[in-house]
């Protein structure tokens, strides 16, 4: 699933509950080829999904890949994404990293700092989640079993 660098640009949207794989995926899979853009990278920072928009919409116009590393539970936690993909006449493509819960509570336990995100936070973006699908308008949709 590795992307030739010399390909057309495309968006690439992780889905996922915290702990799933999604960042580690993307670490082998994407990081090469695309650049990563998630609001994990701005703790701090205020309004960080108008931020992620604004930086998805230059890095496209720049014709570069990106791959948005969030847990994108929802369509329309989606919609935007897949939105400016379009804009940008660019595909949209989502991975969806599958893991059981167990899993992702375990891995996410297993963390320090920051990096822990509240249990009640993975429970609830389980809850939550709905797997993506090419009805939204994702040119594709890949599962990756954590």
């Amino acid at each position: 699933m590795t992307r030739d660098p010399g390909a057309a640009p495309e968006l690439v949207v992780m889905v996922g509950v915290p702990g799933c794989g999604k960042s580690t995926w993307v670490a082998e899979h994407l990081a090469a080829t695309h650049a990563v853009v998630s609001k994990d990278h701005w703790p701090n920072a205020r309004h960080r999904e108008l931020r992620q928009r604004r930086m998805v919409d230059e890095l496209l116009a720049a014709g570069r890949s990106i791959v948005v590393d969030n847990t994108n539970p929802t369509p329309a936690d989606r919609a935007s994404l897949i939105e400016s993909a379009r804009a940008h006449g660019v595909p949209a493509r989502a991975v969806h990293v599958d893991a059981p819960l167990e899993v992702c509570l375990a891995r996410n336990a297993a963390r320090e700092g920051r990096g822990r995100v509240p249990e009640r936070a993975v429970l609830s973006i389980h809850r939550r989640l709905v797997p993506p699908s090419v009805a939204e308008g994702f040119q594709r949709v890949d599962v990756v079993r954590g």
